[in-house]
């Protein structure tokens, strides 16, 4: 019986044996789960898009991004003083204009709120021109809650752009980017203090470029858009905050929404950070944006109907129409023609409007940029200098103020970029309504004053020529950038007061 158990045991020990081993060896061939396990040939990886991966996709991640921007966003809070704003009965010439006359209006004290970013160490800080406009004062706060009173050094509502100034150094700020670089797809954030909450960050992707909306056709004669449209959520609030990559660079400044409500509803705009550097650039420098034309009139292609651009024969050419030359500047004078369809500038290509004026908005008057066009099918280029509106090409910086001693107040002529960006041929920017006469009348600083008395005038010697031949009571009449209609302001009684 034993004999016969004996090799049974023998058999089965030697099998164990014989499995533990081959199984030993294919475990170290194959393990399971670990924590270093290598990469397959067929790897799989998240579609995120992140930066620095050596052109793998990983998950992108925003927290050193969102960390560092916060930091370098600013909420913004302004005030305007209450105004009484006197206005000429427009039916002044009736029986019910000659009983009433002049009438008075009051405007209470008016608050607003958004957001800016820091741009440099010593304090410079850049938001939206509808964010600062007509405000009496403006404080900004700091994410550690500090707050500080800023001074307005410079606006340009053709790009919605304003630059402030604090008293402050070694400031946490954001550097520029090179918005060329934004690529559809790409992730991006927005910071910012919507809806008067405190500094807040939201994610999304850049979902077109060059885009344009007509929104500062409101505010300028000559406006820019070449917006930067996300879905990164944006409330009213975040004006004038920034956009910034997974880099933590500031690549646009939130501007404006798409919204049939007011708030958010899937789409906003930023100003291309290449746009926002060249014009805060300028009006550091020069007080005012030193921009250059191409002196060419274009089709807006989403403003023509099918049936014009198959007339025009700009359904299916790439590039901008051109429908206009002034044959003595820039464009015309290096020989460009009505029908002539605009390719590339300076070797990028363009094929809108928006694309178009996004390049040609970085340079100053004087400068030559190279012009590529198509005319009947044949590409040509072509090196065009750029003039100012006036067709100058010299870099001006703003006007010279002069003191009128009758109102106590700064001022200076309208400049011709001015004259067209309000629609005006006359006019005199009050620059500092000082604590005399025209203060009284609690008229805002940058108040274009057109006629006194209805009568026009261009100078701060036809305000005073108007005055010496009064009874001493004044009409002032003119206009508030940023506001519709014209505004009135009465003072009584001032060639007296002037006199003792």
């Amino acid at each position: 019986m034993k004999s016969r158990i004996i090799p049974v045991i023998l058999t089965a020990a030697l099998t164990s044996v014989g499995t533990l081993y081959v199984a030993g060896r294919f475990a170290d061939r194959n393990p399971y789960f670990t924590a270093h396990e290598a990469p397959s040939h067929n790897q799989s990886a998240y579609a995120a898009y992140t930066a620095n991966t050596g052109g793998r996709m990983a998950p992108a991640d925003f927290q050193l991004a969102a960390e560092n921007s916060v930091k370098a966003v600013v909420h913004i809070k302004t005030q305007t003083k209450a105004r009484t704003v006197v206005v000429q009965d427009p039916y002044g010439d009736d029986f019910f204009g000659q009983l009433f006359g002049q009438r008075q209006y009051y405007q209470p004290p008016q608050k607003g709120s958004g957001s800016g970013v820091i741009i440099s160490p010593d304090g410079y800080i850049v938001t939206n021109n509808h964010v600062v406009a007509n405000a009496d004062e403006v404080t900004v706060t700091f994410n550690d809650r500090y707050t500080a009173t800023a001074k307005l050094i410079a606006t340009d509502p053709s790009t919605d752009i304003a630059i402030l100034k604090v008293n402050e150094k070694n400031l946490p700020y954001l550097e520029f980017g090179n918005s060329d670089d934004v690529k559809l797809g790409q992730w991006v954030l927005a910071v910012g203090y919507p809806l008067t909450l405190d500094a807040t960050v939201t994610a999304g992707i850049v979902s077109a470029k060059s885009r344009s909306i007509g929104i500062n056709r409101s505010q300028s004669g000559t406006p820019v858009e070449s917006f930067i449209q996300t879905d990164a959520a944006v409330n009213p609030g975040n004006s004038g905050g920034a956009l910034v990559n997974t880099d933590g660079q500031l690549i646009g400044i939130n501007s404006a929404i798409a919204s049939p409500t007011g708030s958010y509803a899937g789409y906003s705009y930023a100003i291309p950070a290449n746009i926002v550097r060249k014009v805060t650039n300028d009006l550091v420098e020069f007080g005012k944006v030193q921009r250059g034309f191409l002196s060419v009139s274009l089709i807006d292609r989403k403003m023509a109907t099918p049936e014009q651009l198959t007339a025009l024969g700009i359904d299916r050419t790439d590039g901008v129409f051109i429908n206009g030359v002034d044959p003595s500047r820039g464009a015309g004078k290096a020989g460009l023609k009505k029908g002539d369809f605009i390719t590339h500038v300076n070797g990028t290509p363009v094929s809108t409007e928006p694309q178009l004026q996004e390049q040609v908005a970085r340079y100053h008057p004087g400068d030559n940029v190279s012009v590529t066009y198509l005319r009947n099918g044949v590409s040509k280029t072509v090196s065009v200098q750029l003039t100012t509106l006036d067709g100058s090409t010299k870099m001006t910086t703003e006007p010279a103020q002069q003191v009128d001693n009758t109102l106590g107040a700064s001022m200076r002529s309208l400049t011709s970029e001015e004259k067209s960006k309000y629609n005006v041929s006359n006019g005199v920017v009050v620059t500092n309504v000082g604590k005399g006469t025209l203060a009284s009348t609690e008229m805002p600083n940058g108040f274009v004053i057109t006629t006194v008395n209805d009568v026009p005038v261009k100078s701060t010697e036809d305000i005073q020529r108007i005055i010496a031949n009064s009874n001493g009571n004044i009409q002032i009449g003119g206009i508030r950038p940023g506001y519709k209609g014209m505004y009135y302001y009465g003072i009584r009684g001032l060639k007296q007061a002037s006199e003792e």
